[in-house]
């Protein structure tokens, strides 16, 4: 899991393909917002988690890393 997570080839896939998964009619509506609305949440209201000391950046990729992996297995869309 960790070298995958460090792998510069994953990332390069993750940033290829949000953006089209996003605006993919395939994917249903609740998917997407499984991705968009924590990642929200976190960049406006960080103080909520107070003692969680990992940057905002980083829950957003390992967000977008949870979405494109979990869409692309569920609905196949390549």
């Amino acid at each position: 899991m960790w070298r995958r997570l460090l792998s510069f080839r994953n990332w390069g896939h993750v940033f290829q393909r949000i953006i089209p998964l996003l605006f993919s009619s395939k994917v249903p509506l609740r998917e997407k917002l499984l991705f968009v609305i924590p990642a929200v949440v976190y960049w406006v209201a960080p103080d909520l988690l107070p003692f969680l000391p990992v940057d905002d950046i980083a829950v957003s990729l390992l967000l977008m890393n949870f979405f494109t992996d979990r869409v692309e297995r569920k609905y196949a869309v390549k």
